[in-house]
């Protein structure tokens, strides 16, 4: 596993541990599984480009005043 070894990870559990606390480390793994689920959904959806015209009439932002 990406060439640690056990006693690495510990140490390395040690130190997060030690930095969050043991009450804040439920709320950060919450916290990333929220946020990689969020980020896989809008991948998902968000492959699509809306290459609808436009209508004549309406504002385009882009266009230098």
């Amino acid at each position: 596993m990406l060439g640690l070894s056990p006693l690495e990870l510990a140490v390395i559990l040690l130190v997060i541990v030690l930095l969050f606390g043991t009450k804040r480390l439920p709320e950060l793994g919450s916290g990333l599984g929220k946020a990689i689920s969020n980020f896989k959904k809008s991948y998902k959806e968000g492959t699509a480009i809306d290459v609808t015209p436009k209508k004549e009439g309406e504002d385009d932002k882009s266009k230098p005043v």
